[in-house]
């Protein structure tokens, strides 16, 4: 199964998260099919982009959001 989630990339206590597609079964940092945003949660407001077009193409694929990636996803509608 195929899912959109966040991969987290950055140093020691400085999160920063990339809105990857990958295999389920796949380590959460490991190898990813497609980046398609990121998201900085230590800037305020909390810095957000993801590709809609490209999610909502995945998602009409199949592909699972997270809850995360879901909250995140309505986010970025609300601001377009």
């Amino acid at each position: 199964m195929v899912k959109i989630r966040l991969s987290r990339v950055g140093s020691k206590k400085n999160p920063i998260y990339r809105v990857v597609v990958a295999d389920s079964r796949s380590p959460r940092d490991g190898r990813n099919i497609e980046t398609i945003g990121r998201y900085n949660p230590q800037t305020h407001p909390s810095e957000v982009e993801i590709d809609l077009e490209r999610a909502n193409g995945w998602v009409a694929q199949g592909a699972q959001p997270t809850p995360a990636v879901r909250k995140l996803m309505r986010i970025v509608e609300a601001r377009t």
